[in-house]
């Protein structure tokens, strides 16, 4: 089962994504999917307002220009909220 992230927003000077967060159960470690179900990022520090958080991740691809405005999902076992 996946459930939607969020969306990226850009890539920041220091190598990050920077991802808009719908959820706020997202933790640090966190393995970020595109819609294909490809790894793209891993959570590195959560930060901004506790109701709409943004997401610092460290890409796990070479192709972060295209993943900006592209939405992010996480895999989730079931009976996990």
């Amino acid at each position: 089962m996946i459930r939607k992230v969020g969306v990226v927003l850009h890539l920041a000077k220091s190598g990050r994504l920077i991802v808009k967060a719908n959820l706020r159960d997202i933790e640090t470690g966190t393995i970020l999917y595109d819609v294909k179900g490809k790894k793209v990022a891993k959570v590195a520090e959560v930060f901004g307002p506790v109701k709409e958080p943004y997401l610092s991740c460290i890409p796990l691809t070479d192709r972060v220009k295209k993943l900006e405005g592209q939405e992010v999902y996480v895999h989730q076992a079931e009976g996990e909220k």
